[in-house]
């Protein structure tokens, strides 16, 4: 907000991180066909979890939370009331997990793109939009109304994608430090 921009610019603070919430409301998407080999399927709690992780570490190297998760982190998400396998996501080529996208619903009505992410060794697969489309068909199935996600404001290639999804600005949030 402009008073929060006036407050931090007048104690000397600088923004370091907006996270967005976008939102859209449910209905259909286009679901492209993925690249030759590659399979989509759903995760298989115990058996992916090695994989998971490594490949979040990867697509979230530089992310502040996101890519330092253990299993520990893994089993109590998958521990959540909301958890359910049928609605994360995995994309494989040759055995080897390439990208996922774990939905969430843990509202009534309204469905989250609770995270998407890509090896940085299948970048220009189109696995992105792909995986991002799959979540949003599963969503829909599941009857919610209304689909959101949160993102990092600074994250263009992720806020492009999403836009072009039908993805609106809904909120944001800013974090500062002081210099």
């Amino acid at each position: 907000l402009p008073a929060a921009a006036a407050f931090g610019a007048s104690v000397g603070a600088e923004r370091i991180r907006t996270l967005l919430e976008l939102r859209r409301p449910a209905g259909e998407v286009d679901v492209p066909e993925p690249a030759p080999g590659v399979v989509v399927r759903t995760f298989v709690p115990g058996q992916d979890d090695a994989a998971w992780l490594r490949v979040n570490a990867e697509a979230f190297a530089t992310h502040p939370e996101q890519g330092a998760w253990t299993q520990q982190d893994l089993a109590e998400r998958m521990a959540e009331p909301w958890f359910d396998p049928a609605g994360f996501f995995l994309a494989e080529r040759d055995g080897e997990l390439l990208a996922f996208h774990w939905t969430k619903i843990a509202e009534p009505h309204t469905g989250e793109v609770y995270v998407v992410g890509v090896s940085p060794r299948a970048q220009g697969l189109g696995l992105g939009r792909l995986m991002t489309a799959v979540g949003l068909e599963h969503l829909n199935r599941s009857g919610v109304r209304e689909i959101t996600l949160f993102v990092d404001g600074e994250n263009r290639t992720a806020v492009s994608l999403y836009r072009s999804l039908g993805f609106d600005d809904h909120h944001a949030d800013a974090q500062w430090r002081t210099r």
